[in-house]
């Protein structure tokens, strides 16, 4: 639901009725994650996805019978669904109508998301009484995203994070790349540079922007609780009396999520000879990306900011996470 909040804001407030397609469990492997959703709008157009291209005739006009009909109901698709399913596994699929009148805590969710804070869906998608299904609860306690089967009914507990944050150090073509990136993989981006003629808000659309010296605002962002083991750091400049202070103030916190500094040759090895004369060890060091980013033979800003998304992605899946919540009661 993150990637079409916008999509289902507009609809929202036209007064008009589309309808959402939300994929609620899988049987075996699945290309998109639980809790995609995909949006028709009342002019039929598609916006979002919860397939890799199964079974998507037979959603999209599951979509429109339900905005059409005011149906709410949980669709299972398997191989003998359609045309073009031949090869795809089975899932689960709540439809239900969206518009103000079938979901009216909607802009609540929409705000927590546009302010990176967690919050937590409950959707009834099977009631003994069919007047429940559809019912949605809204909380910012945390659940696992999941099906839960409850005696006379099956709830859909979609839950979202506060979004991850990628911290870029350095106000140039290369950060701004970064940004780029970093808002596509749903991350809350922020430049943080001393020279502020170059930090300028309009050269980094969507992100937070700072005028602070790197060291000192990271410091104080720890100080704060706000970087945790999700929290990508890079450092895009290659000034050491702007680097090494940062380097050596992130290398001193418990945790963080990636750390990468941008740089080859002169620029490296210097890197290192100043942070091994800070009394950083070699196994401490490995704490420590550089040069930033797979080895993808990027040369280009755009280039480079794919292979240090690449590589956070992959540092990523190494981190293990385990957050759960209780589950509160429908009423």
């Amino acid at each position: 639901m993150r990637d079409i909040v916008d999509d289902l804001l507009r609809v929202w407030h036209s007064g008009r009725i589309g309808a959402m397609a939300t994929l609620v469990r899988t049987f075996g492997p699945a290309p998109m994650p639980i809790g995609s959703a995909m949006l028709v709008d009342p002019d039929g157009r598609v916006f979002g996805s919860v397939s890799d291209g199964c079974y998507e005739s037979a959603i999209y006009d599951a979509a429109i019978h339900s905005a059409r009909s005011g149906r709410k109901e949980l669709q299972r698709f398997d191989p003998n669904t359609g045309m073009d399913s031949a090869d795809c596994g089975t899932i689960d699929v709540f439809v239900e109508p969206f518009s103000r009148n079938d979901f009216p805590e909607f802009p609540a969710v929409a705000q927590d998301l546009a302010g990176f804070k967690p919050v937590t869906v409950f959707t009834v998608v099977w009631h003994s009484d069919p007047t429940v299904i559809g019912q949605h609860l809204v909380t910012d306690r945390r659940h696992n995203t999941e099906l839960v089967a409850l005696p006379e009914s099956d709830v859909f507990c979609c839950s979202f994070a506060a979004a991850p944050r990628l911290i870029i150090f350095g106000a140039n073509a290369f950060a701004a790349a970064l940004c780029v990136q970093g808002r596509q993989l749903g991350y809350r981006v922020t430049v943080c540079d001393a020279r502020q003629r170059f930090a300028a808000d309009q050269s980094f659309p969507g992100a937070e922007v700072i005028v602070d010296w790197p060291h000192r605002y990271l410091e104080a962002q720890a100080a704060a609780g706000l970087i945790d083991y999700r929290t990508a750091l890079v450092t895009v400049t290659q000034d050491p009396k702007f680097e090494i202070p940062l380097l050596t103030s992130a290398l001193q916190l418990p945790e963080f999520g990636y750390l990468g500094a941008l740089g080859v040759g002169p620029a490296h090895d210097q890197r290192l000879a100043a942070l091994h004369s800070e009394g950083f060890d070699t196994d401490t060091l490995t704490r420590l990306y550089t040069p930033a980013g797979l080895d993808l033979g990027a040369s280009t800003p755009m280039e480079t900011a794919v292979a240090i998304a690449a590589e956070i992605l992959a540092v990523r899946a190494r981190t293990p996470s385990h957050h759960t919540g209780p589950f509160p009661a429908l009423t």
